[in-house]
């Protein structure tokens, strides 16, 4: 295994040359060029929380840089997401108007060949990626990877179930390498990896609060079954039911049939039972599931109530509880791992760059010069606004040397907040210039146009009220394009005061300001073009009947933007901005999260496709046993009254958004009753696994992530003071900064130690 040394004895330091590769000499300038890429590639590093642990020689530091560049990168996010959205378009098609069994038209499939030649070109480059990797980490560091190995074997069983599917010409059925793509997403991303990992730590606590649900819903599934049995025995379930028989003059039969109705609908058999439970703890079939019973004795209702105080508001949130917890502690030490990995790349370069400089032979502390750092900071790929104030301090640094601790202290700013400064508004020299800008630059003239927008929003509302009854014949729309007129010429008005006031820059600096002025210029084209066709505003003025109905209705949906105007007062109300803040902050810190929901949706629509394609058909083309009355209707709540057609796994779109609908739980029991029968009953443990995955588990970690973003904001609102010139964006690795602990100078030399391509001589 080729060593670089980091740093070499002290003894090489004055020699003319070190022998390499196979004893070709190598002068101090290009051991001062090494040492000055393999700074660039370690801090290069520390920002991206980077490992280490890769080659260090010449040409594995250019294939290195070169692999992280942002075209290579683009060229494999690119080809992600190509080989996943190939889904879309390979056999079964999504590419329909419509998913409706009823009403869709045969797809058009690719022919054979063409999905197949764009999937080699993907797996191409992901052995090319794959190759790269392994090769710059080393033979040790890959055995040790699991991700690697992972990924090589998920690439093997890709391409041989690619030759498969060519020598069968495209008419297979099952396709194992299209449920593994999602896997070229996730080993693609860190913070995917890390949030993997933490989801896997927390599941051992999450297993026994699931373990107690399943109890809890075994025991009342048992308890159910004994009391909704059909049989008279259980039919006297408590004295209120003697009392209600003898003294309502309700029959007894009517009682009995409502009973016998309980067990037919719900509790007919152990499998029907448990998902007529599993069901009310999601409280989708509630109140429908008691209604039976609870028609004949109102005491049945303590079961339902119990069975859900329980199971919903104790387990299932005791359940989001623990998940917080837990997946807080194990994102923190993720975090955490990730502050030590910047720490250990700031001082690898460190060790680097303090051999260039030959150092007394006494010296017991090692330092770097800042013209060697000053030289490594122009290469480096990082934020202008980090660079520029690392080397502000740089210069404004009297000494010429820096030790470790103020190596490492300068680096700091990479673990700031994110700031973004508004430019400065003009100066004007007039007097009246000036009493201009400071009445327009007011935060007052601000509330006038909040209580203007809404104004134009209620008047809106009177228009529609007004004209929601009226036939199109006796509308006159002479009041709204007045109003329209007239609050248009005001947030004209007010935009070029604004800019008038704050200067072009400054007001474009701000994304509301940006929202508005876009807004503005969209309504007053639409205005003045239907101004052009229709002509002024007059009492019976309906421009609907004069052509051009397109234009008069982009008028109309620009009246809805109209309406987000009024969200210009958030920033105005602390409360408030602090929630859409927190909620903005969690988008941009969503991708981890929001990735691995993709690979999950992905995994299981595509699952599905290969269980349920072609289950669901139209009601002409199969019996509707169990789904109909007597009568020949639809039985009410069913599949096929609600009209679910649309539905189904009949290719990836609609199995994404049936996926979807089936993780919001509203009426998912429908879809459970509907494909065990259309396919086989075995079918409720999909939708079940489904249900915990997404709608348990992911969910919850989203709630997690949203109180520990929501609860650091509201700590550090009363530690801030809010200025007005400033925004500040944060990271989720940002987030944990306050509570994170800083790695010790053993720490890091011991893993120095420890590097598969570096030696510490020292």
């Amino acid at each position: 295994m080729e060593a670089e040394p980091l740093l070499p004895p002290r003894g090489w330091r004055g020699a003319r040359g070190l022998r390499r590769d196979g004893g070709a000499q190598r002068g101090p300038g290009a051991d001062s060029d090494l040492y000055i890429n393999q700074a660039i590639v370690f801090i290069e590093d520390a920002i991206q929380y980077r490992s280490i642990n890769h080659r260090v020689d010449f040409n594995s530091l250019w294939l290195y840089r070169w692999y992280y560049s942002r075209i290579w990168q683009w060229i494999l996010s690119l080809t992600i997401t190509i080989i996943l959205a190939l889904a879309f378009i390979e056999k079964p098609s999504s590419l329909t108007v419509t998913s409706d069994v009823r009403y869709r038209l045969p797809a058009w499939n690719p022919p054979c060949g063409l999905t197949e030649s764009i999937e080699l070109l993907c797996f191409l480059v992901f052995m090319v990626d794959v190759s790269v990797k392994s090769y710059l980490i080393g033979w040790e560091e890959f055995w040790k990877n699991k991700w690697l190995m992972a990924y090589i074997l998920t690439l093997i069983v890709s391409v041989t179930d690619w030759i498969v599917s060519l020598s069968f010409f495209c008419a297979e059925d099952v396709r194992i390498r299209r449920i593994l793509r999602p896997f070229f997403l996730l080993q693609n991303s860190s913070m995917m990896k890390k949030t993997l990992k933490s989801i896997n730590s927390t599941l051992p606590e999450m297993a026994s609060v699931v373990l107690l649900l399943a109890v809890h819903l075994s025991l009342f599934t048992m308890f159910a079954m004994l009391l909704f049995a059909r049989t008279k025995l259980f039919a006297k379930f408590s004295f209120f039911c003697v009392f209600l028989s003898s003294n309502t003059g309700i029959p007894g039969h009517a009682l009995d049939g409502q009973q016998d109705k309980e067990w037919l609908s719900y509790f007919r058999n152990l499998p029907d039972s448990l998902t007529s439970l599993l069901v009310l703890l999601t409280t989708a079939n509630n109140p429908d599931v008691m209604i039976p019973a609870y028609s004949k004795n109102r005491a049945y209702s303590i079961f339902f109530i119990l069975f859900t105080v329980l199971g919903n508001l104790f387990l299932m949130n005791l359940l989001t509880a623990i998940i917080y917890n837990q997946f807080r502690g194990y994102l923190l030490k993720s975090v955490q791992s990730s502050l030590f990995r910047r720490r250990l790349g700031i001082r690898a370069a460190f060790e680097v760059l303090s051999s260039l400089k030959e150092a007394p032979a006494n010296a017991q502390q090692s330092y770097v010069s800042t013209g060697a750092l000053l030289q490594v900071l122009q290469k480096v790929e990082m934020d202008s606004r980090c660079k520029q104030a690392i080397m502000r301090s740089l210069k404004t640094c009297s000494c010429d040397q820096l030790s470790a601790a103020q190596f490492q202290k300068l680096f700091e700013e990479l673990d700031k907040d994110a700031i973004k400064q508004h430019p400065p508004s003009p100066e004007y020299q007039s007097h009246f210039m000036q009493k201009m800008q400071l009445a327009f630059g007011h935060p007052y003239f601000g509330y006038l146009g909040n209580v203007v927008a809404l104004a134009n929003i209620i008047s809106i509302c009177v228009v529609l009220v007004m004209d929601a009854d009226k036939q199109p014949s006796e509308r006159d729309d002479f009041f709204l394009g007045a109003i329209n007129c007239f609050f248009i010429l005001y947030y004209l008005l007010e935009m070029l005061l604004k800019i008038l006031a704050m200067g072009l820059k400054r007001y474009l600096s701000y994304p509301s300001n940006r929202f508005d002025g876009l807004l503005t210029v969209i309504l007053l084209a639409l205005e003045i073009a239907t101004f052009a066709v229709y002509g002024f505003p007059h009492p019976g003025w309906r421009p609907e009947f004069m052509g051009l109905l397109s234009l008069w209705d982009m008028v109309r949906l620009v009246n809805m933007l109209i309406v987000f105007r009024f969200l210009r007062i958030i920033p105005n109300m602390k409360f408030m901005s602090l929630v859409v803040t927190t909620l903005l902050d969690l988008v941009k810190n969503l991708r981890a999260f929001a990735g691995i929901l993709v690979v999950v949706f992905y995994a299981f629509a595509i699952t599905g496709i290969m269980l349920f394609k072609g289950a669901v058909v139209p009601l002409g083309n199969t019996s509707a046993v169990n789904t109909t009355y007597d009568n020949g209707t639809l039985l009410c709540g069913t599949y096929e009254q609600l009209e679910y057609w649309p539905n189904n796994f009949d290719d990836f779109a609609a199995a994404v958004v049936t996926l979807w609908d089936v993780m919001v739980v509203n009426n998912w029991q429908v879809f459970l009753e509907a494909f065990s029968r259309y396919s086989s009953p075995w079918a409720k443990i999909y939708f079940v696994a489904w249900w915990l995955i997404s709608s348990v588990i992911w969910v919850n970690l989203f709630v997690a992530l949203l109180l520990e973003n929501f609860i650091h904001k509201w700590d550090r609102r009363c530690h801030r003071e809010p200025v007005s010139d400033i925004e500040y964006q944060r990271t989720v690795e940002l987030m944990f900064r306050d509570v994170l602990e800083e790695p010790t100078e053993e720490e890091l030399m011991e893993k120095l130690h420890q590097h598969p391509h570096l030696q510490l001589c020292r």
